[in-house]
């Protein structure tokens, strides 16, 4: 039976030649009990279409119906679920859940409320955190409360925007599973909205697509049996088919990679002696061992004595590797790659770049963090430029500036290179982050999580930038990730890091896989999952807390690659 239906709905904001037109057109009919997961990316609508449902909008044009009447204001009948918290800070977890229950239950007694509060509590596994106030949780449990809030208002729908993006990956995961749960032991209606495939797949009975134009796109039907188990899921064939089909679409819909070339990159060379014409990038250096980490550590002193966040960080790379570094949060992954930077001094080992003993931050080693960190006020080209003119000081101004330009159109940002930092979104900001450092023609490329804030589909179309860039000057480069399919897509060779502290090398699986590589090609290349599951059960082991130590010879053998 339907219960929620929108007729020709259109949204636009301002008037005339001013309208922006964010909703063309939707018709949508949920069926009571569905569980319905609209994916959408920036710019498609998505808050616009749950504030809709939610009756915080009303429709520019069309209608939007809960069980047949329409939908002018905000309902406890439609429980809202955001990405952002929005708790009391001043509250405790039950404080913050019993508001909500105040808000709809005025008639309760009192020992009746807490008893509703304490189920809801439960039900989200944070009785044992009830008297905590905001400031004291975590975000995943800070989200929690959210879910809990929600709930005790018994909907009869849920709708939740986005409510697990702000989280690492392993606690959205878990959340998603909670959210499952909660769906499948009281049957309400739920709509989310998501950029995470995946996510999807795992949760939805139904997923349909929002086009860029704000137009709803293709409908798939999820025909998997629950309990959909995220590690089983890696060797179903229905789950890996329907994967590529929506990750297509939205790839084919989506992603419009404006690559321009119509400039040379000039034959100067920068202060660390590397010649920026890619023909001769590589010569006169080192080819084996290249990048030597040896016997590295990293110890913080601490009011209860040192602290060892790694060690025995033991890795040897080869000229031109492009190595992703993976593992949970806290394992010391950026800890590394700081220490690679020379923006982190090491405690104990060392090392070494071309036969050299790093110590400081050089442009030689450039960095690219997830957020790129860019002058707001000035442009693409000026805030590229900094850096070019001290690595360049033998060449003209005029070659500097070709350097600049090169980078900014292999990036595809040919036509906003005067366009203030300001004025961009944040990913057109990591695309300026990604030329930078690439125009340094630097000797190892080091990215942290450089996708991290970015949604689905322009973390997508950056990873195939980054590659089409890399894949002209086969720069020597790590990436710390957390996400596998990352790693796998980036890498010559993945490298899994125990939890922390006292973090070091688990694992190292080299994946031998044809480049150049898109990810619509990787999907269905028939050794992709088998690396994929590789990845994920070295995680697995890892993912709750778990310390498994390497023996001492995987550790030799970890050493010797």
């Amino acid at each position: 039976m339907s219960i929620l239906k929108l007729e020709n709905v259109s949204q636009s904001f301002g008037t005339g030649t001013h309208a922006t037109h964010v909703l063309k057109g939707i018709n949508l009919d949920v069926q009571e009990g569905e569980f319905l997961v609209l994916l959408g990316f920036s710019g498609t609508g998505k808050t616009t279409l749950i504030n809709l449902l939610a009756g915080l909008d009303r429709p520019t044009k069309g209608s939007v119906t809960f069980k047949g009447k329409p939908i002018t204001e905000p309902s406890p009948e439609r429980g809202v679920i955001f990405q952002s918290y929005s708790l009391m800070p001043w509250l405790t977890v039950n404080g913050n859940v019993g508001l909500a229950v105040d808000t709809v239950f005025p008639g309760l007694s009192r020992a009746e409320k807490a008893a509703k509060v304490a189920h809801y509590v439960d039900m989200v596994g944070l009785k044992h955190a009830a008297t905590r106030r905001p400031a004291e949780l975590s975000g995943g449990m800070r989200q929690r409360v959210n879910v809990a809030r929600a709930l005790a208002m018994n909907p009869e729908m849920l709708l939740l925007d986005e409510p697990l993006s702000a989280l690492d990956a392993l606690t959205r995961a878990n959340l998603a599973d909670e959210i499952e749960r909660i769906w499948e032991a009281d049957k309400k209606t739920c709509v989310l909205i998501t950029n995470d495939v995946d996510e999807a797949i795992i949760l939805a009975d139904r997923i349909i697509a929002l086009n860029p134009d704000g137009t709803l796109g293709e409908e798939f039907n999820v025909a998997i049996p629950r309990p959909r188990k995220r590690m089983a899921m890696n060797t179903n064939e229905t789950f890996k088919r329907l994967r590529a089909d929506v990750t297509k679409y939205l790839m084919d819909v989506g992603i419009e990679v404006k690559v321009e070339g119509t400039r040379a990159l000039p034959d100067v060379t920068p202060i660390h002696n590397v010649p920026a014409a890619v023909k001769d990038a590589q010569q006169g250096l080192i080819v084996e061992r290249f990048l030597d980490f040896s016997q590295l550590h990293k110890v913080y002193p601490t009011p209860k004595g040192p602290l060892t966040v790694v060690e025995d960080f033991d890795l040897k790379i080869d000229r031109g590797e492009f190595i992703s570094l993976i593992g949970h949060s806290g394992c010391g992954k950026s800890t590394v790659l700081t220490m690679a930077a020379g923006l982190n001094e090491i405690s104990k080992g060392a090392i070494k770049l071309d036969g050299h003993h790093v110590e400081g931050a050089d442009p030689e080693r450039a960095v690219v963090f997830q957020s790129p960190n860019l002058f707001p006020w000035l442009s693409a080209r000026e805030n590229c430029a900094i850096g070019v003119d001290k690595v360049y000081p033998r060449a003209s101004r005029a070659e500097r500036q070709d350097v600049v330009e090169y980078y900014l159109e292999r990036v595809g940002l040919a036509d906003a290179m005067d366009k203030p930092a300001s004025d961009m979104s944040n990913g057109m900001q990591q695309r300026v982050g990604i030329a930078r450092a690439f125009a340094l023609s630097p000797k190892l490329l080091l990215l942290d999580e450089p996708f991290g804030m970015l949604d689905s589909l322009t973390r997508w179309e950056l990873q195939e930038v980054l590659m089409e860039v890399w894949s002209r000057t086969k720069v020597t480069a790590i990436c710390v990730t957390h996400d596998v399919d990352e790693a796998i897509l980036l890498a010559d060779r993945v490298v899994m890091m125990t939890n922390g502290p006292q973090a070091t090398i688990g694992k190292i699986t080299k994946v031998d896989l044809s480049r150049p590589r898109t990810r619509k090609a990787l999907l269905s290349h028939p050794d992709y999952y088998a690396y994929r599951q590789d990845v994920l059960d070295f995680l697995e082991k890892y993912e709750h807390g778990a310390k498994p130590k390497p023996t001492p010879v995987a550790r030799k053998a970890i050493a010797a690659e």
